[in-house]
């Protein structure tokens, strides 16, 4: 019984691993390639080739082994580090940034009551 339930954490926690890698190869493949550049972190197809490594291992190998625990810190590095330096310099999220002015309305620029 008890090995039943470690087995089912061990299965949620592949999962958690396989998302957190999954959203970082996701976020990687939206972001701009010359923003990367600007952040001075590595271009962007390393960490496609890394996160994708991480999911594939992650996917593949026991929680429990070496492998998915180099995945885990290559997609923590990405997620703490590099993704708000890419966002920052990028300008906004990259999926639904809004565009305009700070000033716009629902309707369209605010020009003062003219």
């Amino acid at each position: 019984m008890l090995m039943l339930g470690f087995a089912g954490f061990l299965g949620l926690l592949k999962i958690l691993l396989m998302a957190l890698a999954a959203f970082g190869l996701c976020d990687a493949a939206f972001r701009r390639e010359d923003a990367f550049r600007a952040a001075d972190k590595q271009n962007k197809v390393f960490w496609l080739v890394v996160l994708g490594l991480a999911l594939v291992v992650s996917a593949l190998f026991s929680v429990l082994s070496f492998l998915p625990v180099i995945g885990v810190i290559a997609s923590i590095v990405y997620i703490v580090d590099v993704r708000p330096a890419v966002k920052q310099v990028s300008g906004g999220s990259g999926w639904g940034r809004r565009r305009g002015s700070s000033s716009d309305g629902p309707y369209g620029p605010y020009n003062g009551g003219r």
